[in-house]
């Protein structure tokens, strides 16, 4: 079980949907809750004439208006964990973005499970970017909360996105305290694994019962380009308040190329997702 959760704050987006999902699976798992909150200090300074002290004022300044921004985020989530009574601890830091990502991400290696807020990507905000980098650097599940969501969450019906890959055998795998709790659990297949060594939607059903636990299989077919859609089809129509799916993606160039589906998965998503990498 999930007993050190991380959560990230954000300071340039709503910060409910974080708040009540962070500390309602906290409460649900007497887990410890530790909030981060990140204050980006922007590279884009006028610098003034002078130099010297003028410049190192500007920077300071930058650097406090970014701690300011942290913090407030951070006191809206302080208001509500008091309330709720969960162990909690806050954090905020502040940096260019890569540094803060890079800051964060080493943060999340010693939790247990890391929540994000899901990215808008047609709004310019570091807020956005902070997620992917967290994703892929992390090491661990992540479980990303839809904007658009509101109140606790509850995971008693959970899809299981499943194509017979590495990535998706590894989301299982970190997903298995959620499957224990689970009411109904469904394994999503979108065309069969095309590799024949890689195991079935069936495979995986045997091996979720040697463990106590019931799946039923969904399969569907779809060209590449809808298959994310197909899955969100399957979910709207069985229910499903948890998705759980490997997330591809490489980096070049200090940018993260996503895989089709977790794109369109990241842009698109109905209900809170859990992804691993």
């Amino acid at each position: 079980m999930p007993r050190d959760i991380l959560v990230h704050i954000p300071c340039e987006r709503p910060v409910r949907p974080m708040v009540d999902g962070a500390v309602s699976r906290a409460m649900a798992r007497n887990a410890r809750l530790q909030a981060v909150s990140v204050g980006y200090e922007s590279a884009n300074i006028g610098i003034p004439i002078g130099g010297g002290a003028a410049v190192a004022a500007v920077f300071e300044l930058e650097h406090e208006r970014a701690q300011q921004r942290a913090d407030a985020a951070l006191s809206v989530f302080e208001a509500e964990a008091r309330n709720s009574g969960i162990d909690f601890s806050l954090r905020a830091v502040t940096g260019a973005l890569h540094d803060a990502a890079a800051q964060v991400s080493a943060i999340a290696r010693l939790a247990d499970l890391t929540i994000l807020l899901q990215p808008e990507y047609e709004r310019d905000t570091f807020d956005n970017v902070l997620p992917v980098e967290v994703l892929f650097q992390c090491g661990g599940p992540v479980l990303f909360i839809p904007h658009t969501h509101k109140g606790p969450v509850g995971f008693k019906r959970i899809g299981i996105a499943w194509d017979g890959s590495r990535l998706a055998a590894r989301a299982v795998r970190d997903s298995k305290p959620f499957l224990k709790d689970a009411k109904e659990i469904s394994i999503i297949s979108v065309d069969e694994p095309s590799k024949q060594e890689n195991p079935s939607a069936a495979d995986l059903a045997t091996h979720l019962a040697r463990r106590g636990l019931t799946a039923k299989v969904e399969r569907a077919s779809a060209d590449d380009v809808d298959v994310q859609p197909t899955i969100l089809s399957i979910a709207a129509a069985t229910g499903l308040d948890l998705i759980v799916m490997g997330a591809y993606g490489h980096s070049r160039l200090q940018e993260w190329l996503l895989g089709g589906v977790t794109r369109g998965m990241l842009q698109s998503m109905t209900v809170p997702t859990l992804m691993s990498h």
